[in-house]
């Protein structure tokens, strides 16, 4: 064992001074962290300053063959009227060429801060293969007009159907409601 250092020396005795400045630097720290948003937890508010869920967070029910997933659209809405706002996410593989299918996602927050938005409701399946265009919301509906292809001989870099579509929550749950057809694209 090392013998003591000797006599009491004024600057290795611990004054109200330093436990003071201690206790404020350890609280700067907690601050710090609890205001720090980590990677994916909100990217923005709606008007109400609600965080809105990040859509480039999510992972997407969508088979790309190992390519990257691309949001195309965003639309912040309250479809279900409970005072939350949702964020609706229109997603599809991406592509140098062609068009490929559309998904259209509501999100919500992770139910803890830090945790990935998830989706709660599909409303377009990629696997529809339709592709969307004109993503909108009134702030309860949304809307846009879906693309289809008559055959399969039509190639996909050109729908040759359309028809607008909206999405409302009515008893409990999303519906769609198709608009009239509007013939070829």
């Amino acid at each position: 064992m090392q013998p003591s250092a000797g006599p009491d020396h004024p600057h290795t005795r611990a004054q109200t001074v330093h436990w003071l400045a201690t206790g404020v630097g350890i609280a700067a720290v907690v601050v710090a962290f609890s205001l720090a948003r980590p990677p994916g937890a909100a990217a923005s508010s709606d008007a109400s300053g609600q965080d809105l869920p990040n859509a480039t967070a999510v992972r997407y029910p969508v088979d790309c063959a190992g390519g990257p997933v691309d949001v195309v659209g965003r639309e912040a809405v309250d479809m279900d009227a409970d005072g939350r706002t949702e964020l609706v996410a229109e997603v599809r593989c991406h592509t140098e060429t062609g068009t490929p299918p559309s998904g259209l996602y509501v999100l919500q927050p992770g139910p803890w801060p830090g945790d990935r938005p998830r989706i709660v409701a599909t409303l377009l399946s990629p696997t529809s293969k339709y592709s969307l265009t004109g993503l909108t919301s009134d702030g309860r509906t949304v809307t846009a007009a879906v693309h289809g292809y008559s055959s399969d001989k039509i190639p996909r870099c050109c729908p040759d159907l359309e028809r607008q579509y909206s999405w409302i929550w009515r008893d409990g749950r999303f519906l769609a409601q198709a608009g009239p057809h509007s013939g070829d694209v």
